[in-house]
């Protein structure tokens, strides 16, 4: 089996990306972002260490993570089975990549960025639920924020529960914002169907 081992071929073999997928990046908490972000109960942690990655689900009975600042973002370390990976690969490399979910949409919101683990009792009590609180705090600086291609999603039909994504801001919206108006809108959204349809597989 051959493999492809240069960047250079990789590059050649699938071409430049289009500018949307490059002009929606933020580098902090927008608007929209915020509002996607804040609505989003469930994501997948990303993280790479000495042993390897892990990739671990992150879940809440509302926003899965806290807006610190608009580059900052805290998500409290609720009890899971103690095998701490993720924590493990914070403390040793902070690189850290989150995949935001809304149960009815095909958009992922994905945020890239450095972390560190906190104790810091005052931010941990402020997450108490039920007389209970987390035993750290996962603190994230914000290096990047964008949505992800919608098509993965779409070929997996993956969301069959109600539709709770009506009110989020679309992708042509978001784009919109990051370019001040010159990408995106309403035409984006309303092509991007067809756009689809044609390379899903």
């Amino acid at each position: 089996m051959q493999y492809v081992s240069d960047l250079a071929e990789l590059e050649a073999l699938y071409g430049q990306p289009a500018s949307a997928s490059v002009n929606k990046v933020a580098q902090k908490m927008t608007p929209l972002y915020r509002k996607w972000i804040m609505a989003s109960r469930f994501c997948v942690l990303s993280t790479v260490g000495p042993e390897g990655t892990d990739g671990s689900p992150r879940g809440d009975d509302g926003p899965v993570v806290r807006e610190l600042d608009d580059h900052t973002l805290a998500m409290p370390d609720w009890r899971g089975n103690n095998r701490i990976d993720t924590l493990r690969n914070i403390v040793a490399d902070g690189r850290i990549s989150l995949m935001f979910m809304v149960p009815g949409s095909n958009i992922v919101v994905r945020v890239n960025g450095l972390a560190k683990v906190t104790t810091d009792v005052a931010l941990c009590e402020s997450f108490e639920v039920k007389g209970k609180h987390p035993r750290a705090v996962i603190v994230i600086k914000i290096g990047e924020i964008y949505t992800q291609c919608a098509r993965a999603v779409m070929r997996a039909g993956l969301w069959t529960s109600e539709d709770e994504s009506a009110d989020l801001p679309t992708v042509g919206q978001i784009l919109a914002e990051q370019t001040d108006g010159a990408e995106g809108g309403t035409p984006y959204d309303e092509g991007w169907a067809a756009r689809a349809a044609k390379t899903m597989w």
